[in-house]
């Protein structure tokens, strides 16, 4: 999933944040969480609220991590790191289980309607293929999720979404420059 970082004190005609300020907020799910709050939007029904965090939490620290680091060990990692491949696969497999069970005979995670909590699993199921490299369906054996995916994946705003960036001429060349500013503890300090 893609960090974003909402800074609308960029932009000095914001003024829409609390008290009429400018909000600084960082991390998706501090980002869903000030955007739901803020709209009275996705975010379930009073009932619902005190199990919604739990479960944004269960993604932001534990589906989400254990996947970036299944992705980078098979994908951009050096060879040889089996443990590590297993690891952090697995622990991504187990996080899908866990919320693939309490997916059983309910449509969403939190509550009876779509919430910010669905919409943060989509963007980290979305990797399903990378985290489950060389598995044909990745999700195949998570139906509940991937029906979750689906739902999400149907909404106006999910294409909405996606076309985000899709303008920016990223670099896609994976050399020395592009391994030392994705992986900069790899390597010592500049002199």
């Amino acid at each position: 999933m893609i960090r974003f970082y909402f800074h609308p004190t960029r932009n000095p005609a914001n003024s829409e944040g609390p008290g009429g300020k400018a909000a600084r907020v960082f991390d998706s799910t501090a980002i869903l969480l000030y955007l739901a709050e803020k709209t009275g939007a996705f975010r379930g029904k009073p009932e619902d609220r005190p199990e919604l965090p739990s479960w944004l939490l269960f993604i932001a620290s534990g589906l989400g991590p254990f996947s970036g680091q299944a992705v980078h060990f098979q994908f951009a990692a050096p060879g040889g790191l089996d443990y590590a491949v297993n690891r952090y696969r697995r622990e991504a497999e187990r996080h899908y289980q866990v919320l693939n069970d309490h997916l059983e005979n309910r449509d969403f995670i939190a509550g009876d309607s779509d919430t910010i909590a669905d919409m943060s699993a989509w963007g980290w199921l979305d990797r399903a293929s990378r985290v489950r490299k060389d598995e044909a369906g990745p999700l195949a054996p998570f139906p509940n999720l991937k029906r979750l995916f689906q739902m999400v994946e149907a909404r106006p705003a999910a294409a909405r979404a996606r076309l985000v960036g899709k303008d920016h001429p990223f670099k896609r060349i994976n050399d020395e420059e592009t391994r030392r500013a994705l992986f900069p503890s790899n390597y010592p300090p500049a002199a």
